[in-house]
């Protein structure tokens, strides 16, 4: 990372950092994007560099996040099947997550304000439904001999889907970043082991 990206990362935590405990501080509604701001000692103006809109803090590295989907996807390796494709993407996104995530404290957070504030659950919402759509079509173009678009659409739906609920049950019991990890990656074998019984 050379020198423009590392501050500008350090910028993006900085914000990140700010928000969270603003909005533990004051709660979600009363917490502006000029508070933010002010709380990082930045301008509202930085802000928006980074940030389009208040919630968006919460989902600060979910782009990226895809792209490491979706690009662990276009490298499909010899013998692999489409299922071990998709769990080997989505063990790398888990892996993104568990690095920044559920340290710093976001997806808890995330987690808590889901069940109470409409604006995050609908960016959430918005943005799953981006990152679904990214990884079916990149499944998809990886197999096309195997699986057609609705059914890379149903298949990474399911995994998602699965991974998602068991992120948010286990932050919602207090479980470590680890058991939160751990449970993401069993995910998607436990749902198909139910589903087929």
């Amino acid at each position: 990372m050379g020198l423009r990206e590392a501050k500008k990362e350090r910028t993006r935590e900085a914000l990140i950092e700010a928000a969270l405990r603003l909005f533990e501080e004051k709660g979600y509604e009363r917490t502006t994007v000029a508070q933010i701001a002010a709380a990082a000692q930045l301008s509202t103006r930085t802000f928006f560099l980074h940030f389009p809109a208040k919630e968006d803090v919460l989902l600060a590295d979910s782009a990226p996040r895809v792209e490491l989907g979706v690009a662990a996807l276009a490298e499909r390796r010899p013998g692999e099947g489409p299922a071990r494709a998709l769990l080997r993407a989505i063990g790398a996104m888990v892996a993104d997550a568990s690095g920044k995530d559920l340290p710093s404290g976001v997806a808890a957070a995330r987690t808590r304000l889901v069940a109470t504030e409409p604006a995050v659950q609908a960016r959430l919402l918005q943005r799953m439904a981006t990152a679904q759509t990214a990884l079916a079509e990149a499944l998809h173009r990886a197999y096309p001999d195997e699986l057609d678009a609705v059914s890379a659409a149903a298949v990474t739906g399911a995994a998602i889907g699965a991974v998602s609920s068991a992120a948010v049950a286990a932050l919602r019991q207090g479980q470590t970043p680890e058991q939160v990890r751990a449970a993401m990656l069993r995910a998607p074998a436990t749902a198909a082991a139910h589903l087929t019984e």
